[in-house]
């Protein structure tokens, strides 16, 4: 199977499932740690991942098809979302379809946190765009039973995404933002939290 990405927590290879396309994702055996706590640890880390990509959707996110789980090689077998990374689309794309993008970005944002869940590395690398959807991947940092610090977070997370990624352009962030308030109820604290947060950066 072809291997397409190996990072410091999993390795990620493009395969077939009965059929189908898809993407398997491996946690990696950590050599420092216990091999007994090493495997309880990428078994629980693996059921975490799968379980929020599973709520996540069920709160409206589109989130790729889970087919199969492996638990004692810490493998998720999903369905492959082929479309273009929304990173590369917000880069490219004229300015009136980019901020339609991030307008769903933002609703999708709040619709996630209205269902206590935070993804943990909130960035538009992390976003595929097909046929006018957008799709969250990679939930390996997220969590459930959110507070509005994790929440936080996230927000900041993406407007670093904005900053870096999309410096040229990073006025629709404020896009973002106002779609995210539109759907989510606590986004004033959640605004005064990456505020408190960029103030923890700037004086430490």
């Amino acid at each position: 199977m072809e291997v397409y990405r190996r990072g410091a927590e999993a390795e990620i290879r493009r395969g077939m499932w009965k059929g189908r396309k898809a993407i398997i994702k491996s946690r990696v055996v950590k050599g420092y740690r216990h091999p007994q706590l090493d495997a309880s640890l990428r078994g629980t880390r693996t059921k975490n991942e799968a379980r929020l990509i599973q709520e996540a959707r069920k709160h409206g996110i589109p989130t790729p098809i889970i087919y199969d789980i492996d638990l004692q090689s810490a493998e998720i077998v999903m369905e492959e979302i082929e479309g273009q990374r929304v990173k590369d689309a917000l880069n490219s794309s004229e300015l009136t379809e980019a901020e339609s993008i991030c307008r769903e970005i933002g609703r999708l944002a709040a619709m996630m946190h209205r269902g206590g869940i935070v993804h943990g590395d909130l960035t538009t690398s992390n976003m595929i765009l097909k046929e006018g959807r957008i799709w969250f991947i990679d939930f390996s940092l997220g969590g459930r039973n959110a507070e509005i610090e994790e929440m936080g977070v996230d927000m900041h997370l993406l407007k670093e995404a904005f900053q870096s990624g999309h410096s040229e352009r990073f006025a629709l962030f404020e896009v973002v933002m106002a779609s995210y308030s539109e759907h989510f109820p606590n986004a004033i604290a959640v605004s005064a939290k990456i505020k408190d947060i960029e103030d923890r950066g700037r004086y430490t």
